[in-house]
Formats: structure tokens, C-alpha cells, sequence
């Protein structure tokens, strides 16, 4: 029998780890904008992916892959790092010619919106540290029972993806308002914003 107080809290846990604005929520936003509902659900899926094999690893107790992650977490946000700053200036370029990026959006699949988003999200590896904690304050004297993981994991994914859903219908209900001049400049300022968040990933990558 499904333990419904635990999945509760566990959506709960999802929705609040998804709610924080990070450059995640600005690519989702800024993606479902540009290109539409169906991309924006791709990214918002891939996201709630990538939460929930974090989850996985920590409900789990997965300590020999979460160890690995956590050791090689320089080269992993040297990388997020990177490629945030090159999605930030081509879409500051898309910004300066959008009519051409609104042509070409069209005909890029959502598959690579998703794979993109899911690896974005797994460059973060303490995502695991705080994971395990808060499974921990969760599971009852003794751990959680592999049950109890599964639903756990299960409730963190319904509870991301069900923020990103939010987001995604949000934002769609107001791209045939926002204009094609705003649009440009939505993409100027999220393309600085981007690589901004970049740089603080090299950074953070390269601290010693």
C-alpha cells in the first residue's frame, strides 16, 4: 500500500527543490517563449529526469556512485560552466536577429531540449548531498524501506515536474502577448544572464 504522507511530502520536497530561480528555470522560460509549449515541457521533463536520478541515488543509498560524483564535481561544473556561457551568447545573437532564430526554432527537435536539460541538470552533484538529507528527515527510525525509496523518488519527480508544467503554461499564456521587439530583448538580457551564471560555474569550478 502506497503511503500517501510520505508522497506527499516527497511532491512537496520536488516542488521546492524545482522552485528556486537558477539558470534552468531561465532556459525553461525563455525556451518555452521562443519555441513553444512543447519545447518547454521537454526541458521541464528533462529537469524533473535529472531530480529524480539524483533522488534515486540518494533514497538508495547508492554511496559508491554518489562519492564518485561528488569527487569529480570540478570537471562536471567546468563543463556546466562552458556551456552555459556558449547557450548564453547564441542566444544573445538570437536576440539580434530573431526572425532567423524563429525560423530555424521551428524546426529543431524537443528531443534535444530534453537530453540537453537532463544533462544540465546532472552537472550538479551536491544536488545529491542535499537529497540524502532530507530523505533522511523524512524516512522513519531504521531508513526507508526500499518501498518507501521508491516512493520517494517517484513523489520528487511528480513534484518537479508538476512546478515545470506550471511554469510551461504560464509562460504560454503570454507569448502571443510579448511582442517580436520584446522578445529580442528577453533574449539579450537572458543571453548575459546565462553566461553570467556560466562564469560563476567556472568559478566555482576552478576554487580550490
Amino acid at each position: 500500500m502506497i503511503d500517501t504522507s510520505l508522497l506527499a511530502k516527497s511532491i512537496g520536497i520536488g516542488v521546492a527543490v524545482a522552485a528556486p530561480v537558477g539558470p534552468m528555470s531561465l532556459l525553461c522560460m525563455r525556451t518555452t517563449l521562443t519555441r513553444g509549449w512543447r519545447h518547454g515541457f521537454a526541458i521541464g521533463g528533462g529537469i524533473a529526469i535529472g531530480d529524480a536520478i539524483y533522488g534515486t541515488v540518494a533514497a538508495l543509498g547508492l554511496a559508491g556512485l554518489s562519492s564518485f560524483m561528488l569527487a569529480h564535481q570540478k570537471p562536471l561544473h567546468m563543463a556546466a560552466g562552458l556551456f552555459l556561457i556558449y547557450l548564453g551568447l547564441k542566444t544573445f545573437a538570437s536576440g539580434m536577429t530573431p526572425s532567423e532564430e524563429e525560423r530555424l526554432s521551428a524546426a529543431r527537435g524537443w528531443w534535444r531540449s530534453f537530453t540537453m536539460s537532463i544533462l544540465l541538470t546532472l552537472t550538479n552533484p551536491p544536488t545529491i548531498v542535499m537529497f540524502a538529507a532530507v530523505f533522511t528527515a523524512l524516512a522513519p527510525t531504521g531508513g526507508l524501506d526500499p518501498a518507501g525509496a521508491l516512493v520517494t523518488v517517484v513523489g520528487v519527480f511528480l513534484g518537479s515536474l508538476l512546478w515545470w508544467c506550471a511554469v510551461v503554461v504560464l509562460i504560454s499564456a503570454l507569448r502571443h502577448v510579448v511582442g517580436q521587439t520584446a522578445r529580442a530583448w528577453i533574449d539579450r538580457v537572458s543571453g548575459v544572464v546565462l553566461a553570467g551564471l556560466g562564469l560563476v560555474e567556472l568559478r566555482r569550478a576552478t576554487a580550490s
